[in-house]
Formats: C-alpha cells, sequence, structure tokens
C-alpha cells in the first residue's frame, strides 16, 4: 500500500509520476471510477478552514503533491515526498500516455475557448491523441438546474477515460462532491488553472524560478492582483498553521 502523510486532515500520497501513470493505467483498465485531485499551500490552507474540503481529499483514490510548499512542510515533519507534479509540466505527460494507449479525454473548466485551445496545442503535439469535447467552467453549477444536468449527460454520452477539471479551487472540488455519483469517466483529475497554461493563455515564471522551488513567486509576479494574498498572506499562515498543528498539537476547526 501506498504511504501517505496527513497535513491539517489531509492525507497525501507518497507517489512518483511514474506510479501515478501506473494507477492511471490500472484504473483505466479496471474500468474503475476514482478521483485523483492534487494539493498545494493554498488547497491545504482551504481544507484547513474547511471541513468538507478535508473529506472530499481523503475521499479520493490518490492526492498527489502540486507544490514545492507541500514537500518542504513534509520534510519539515520528518517525509519526504519524492516528487512534486505540476500540471503546467505534467499535462503533456498525461497526453502522451493517452495518446500512445488510446485513453479518451474530456476537459472542463477555463473561461470560454480556453479548453479548446489547450486540447487543439495538445492534438498538435500528439495528433493521435482523442479528446471527446471541451468546455468552459463558466456555466451555472447548481446541482439541479438544467444547465448542470445537461453538462454531466454530455460527459457521460461520451464516457471519456480521463475528465480534467480546471474551475480553481475550491469551486472544482466542491462541484465534484455534489456530481461525483453522477459522473461516467474513469478517471477524474482537478487541474486549477492548467487549461490556462497549456492553451498559452497565461505564462509560466522563468525555468530558474520553476527549477528551484520560486515558481509560486513567478506567479505572483505575474498575476499580483489575483494571487497576492495566496501567496504573500497564504504562505505565512500555512507555515503558522503548521507549526501549531504539527507541532504543538493545536486542533482542526470543526
Amino acid at each position: 500500500m501506498l504511504k501517505t502523510i496527513t497535513i491539517f486532515g489531509v492525507n497525501i500520497h507518497l507517489i512518483t509520476k511514474d506510479g501515478l501513470h501506473q494507477r492511471i493505467a490500472e484504473a483505466i483498465h479496471a474500468k474503475r471510477h476514482i478521483l485523483i485531485p492534487h494539493v498545494n499551500v493554498y488547497a491545504l490552507n482551504l481544507a484547513f478552514d474547511n471541513p468538507w474540503l478535508r473529506q472530499f481529499f481523503n475521499q479520493a483514490e490518490t492526492v498527489f503533491s502540486d507544490g514545492i510548499g507541500v514537500i518542504l512542510a513534509a520534510g519539515l515533519m520528518g517525509h519526504r515526498i519524492p516528487e512534486r507534479i505540476t500540471y503546467a509540466d505534467w499535462m503533456w505527460e498525461l497526453a502522451s500516455i493517452a495518446d500512445k494507449s488510446g485513453y479518451t479525454m474530456f476537459f472542463l473548466g477555463g473561461k470560454p475557448t480556453v479548453a479548446e485551445k489547450a486540447a487543439l496545442r495538445l492534438q498538435e503535439k500528439f495528433p493521435s491523441l482523442t479528446i471527446l469535447g471541451t468546455h468552459h467552467g463558466y456555466f451555472n453549477r447548481d446541482a439541479q438546474c438544467e444547465e448542470n444536468n445537461n453538462l454531466i449527460a454530455l460527459i457521460n454520452s461520451l464516457s471519456p477515460n480521463i475528465l480534467v477539471i480546471g474551475m480553481g479551487m475550491p469551486i472544482q472540488e466542491r462541484w465534484l462532491m455534489e456530481n461525483w455519483d453522477r459522473l461516467n469517466a474513469n478517471i477524474t483529475f482537478t487541474g486549477g488553472a492548467v487549461f490556462d497554461y497549456v492553451s498559452g493563455e497565461l505564462s509560466r515564471a522563468p525555468r530558474w524560478m520553476t527549477d528551484h522551488g520560486l515558481e509560486w513567486l513567478g506567479r505572483l509576479l505575474i498575476e499580483p492582483r489575483r494571487l497576492w494574498a495566496r501567496y504573500v498572506l497564504g504562505n505565512p499562515l500555512f507555515i503558522f498553521r503548521l507549526i501549531a498543528h504539527h507541532f504543538l498539537g493545536f486542533p482542526l476547526p470543526n
């Protein structure tokens, strides 16, 4: 069984990309219906305050780390997360695996046309890649409304092997929690801003920053108005909470 660590009540798997790829293949071959979300410092700060989000992550098949802050926190706790898996890079690897293995995909999220552009860019590199459809994330997400029901019906009619949802945290997690039992896909990933990066709509930080644990700073410099609170306030808050909860034993909010 794959080892886990727990930060703020969230179980995080100590998994490599190769291990994740193996789990994807096994789940699709067995025609399972599983959820594989990712966590970073922002996700764990949200989970600290929201018991429903902790429950969401802990019901997932696998939870992997997409963030140097989580890896550093694990190190302080005496554990080693073997690899950071970040969507801006890994999405191309996932598309390559889907292309070679014949897995089908569906993209949900982003502003209108962004998921479609991401799909086209991936198919330019992998011409045999089967992306069954795309849909933006700006729809009525009320679980009982017609627009939401029609979208779920569309996804289910296509029955993709891999469903990637990029609507940002915690919107994508809430939507999945409310609609999970109605979705027909083998594996669902939560990808945040994945389509913005893959489509080219959003630039990444320079490679020297991403390779040295400073991608958060690069993102802050690129989108300061949107991300200043997440990083300028959120990173120190995460450290304070880690010390208070893990090392001093303060309880999580109920």
